[in-house]
């Protein structure tokens, strides 16, 4: 069995395109094939900046909210964002269930490993694999964070100089664009799996609020996400259709990507 998670957050985000998070979670949330299909109902208005982080306060409500509603789910859950903070909860969740065993596949163009010191405008969707090591602000920190050899980062073509000092620091595997499936070498279950839809090349799949050119043909990520075994939980975040509407090419690819998480 599986369930939907939709959490419509926008505040993670300093994109001026970042409010159509919202639409684009609900209506990628239509598109995912489930079993059931559970709202999280977050706060939709803007938030303070506190501990260098803006909508500080918003976000740690809506991951009080989304921790709320996972307490009622007991099928894998597939998260649909909203900004990449959504994931923060069911991956501590799935870390609950099966601890150190647990790997988290991050397939993003970028990084996601500033600190509020080294992201002045304070977007937490650029601070979240940081976060899921313990390396946060409070409130948006996993209480048991995971191992840099837990993570697996592919696709990323944006990172800065702080994010790859901080990656080589931690020793944390990461894979571009040409390498992208030598993430799966020796991937062993239980597995979570993160996609970013900026990892696309945004030629082909235009509906993100941070587009980086020479991503990942839609297909090729379709044909990695079905290569990989145990699958415990996954989530689809950074959609921003224009105006709420999604062409019918960028809703096959999601349909099709939740297809090969959920099967």
């Amino acid at each position: 069995m599986t369930a939907v998670l939709c959490v419509p957050q926008w505040q993670g985000s300093a994109s001026s395109k970042a409010p159509q998070l919202m639409a684009g979670a609900r209506r990628a949330a239509e598109l995912v094939p489930a079993d059931t299909v559970v709202t999280v109902p977050v706060l939709e208005m803007g938030g303070d900046k506190a501990a260098g982080v803006r909508a500080y306060d918003v976000l740690v409500e809506n991951q009080r909210l989304t921790q709320q509603a996972l307490v009622g789910i007991d099928d894998r859950v597939i998260t649909i964002g909203g900004d990449c903070a959504v994931d923060i909860p069911p991956i501590a969740a799935a870390y609950t269930c099966y601890g150190d065993a647990l790997t988290v596949l991050w397939i993003d163009a970028h990084p996601d490993v500033y600190s509020p010191q080294t992201l002045p405008s304070g977007a937490f969707h650029g601070m979240v694999v940081r976060a899921l090591l313990g390396d946060g602000p409070t409130g948006l920190t996993l209480e048991h964070p995971l191992a840099p050899h837990q993570v697996i980062i592919t696709g990323e073509r944006a990172g800065d100089a702080s994010e790859h000092e901080y990656l080589a620091q931690t020793g944390l595997r990461r894979y571009g664009v040409d390498d992208l499936e030598r993430a799966l070498d020796g991937l062993r279950g239980p597995v979570y799996v993160h996609i970013d839809l900026d990892v696309l090349e945004p030629t082909a799949f235009g509906a993100t609020c941070y587009p980086e050119p020479d991503g990942v043909q839609p297909q090729r990520l379709i044909d990695l996400i079905s290569h990989v075994d145990d699958i415990i939980g996954a989530a689809i975040t950074e959609h921003a259709p224009s105006n709420g509407d999604v062409n019918p090419y960028e809703a096959e690819v999601i349909r099709l990507l939740g297809a090969a998480l959920a099967r």
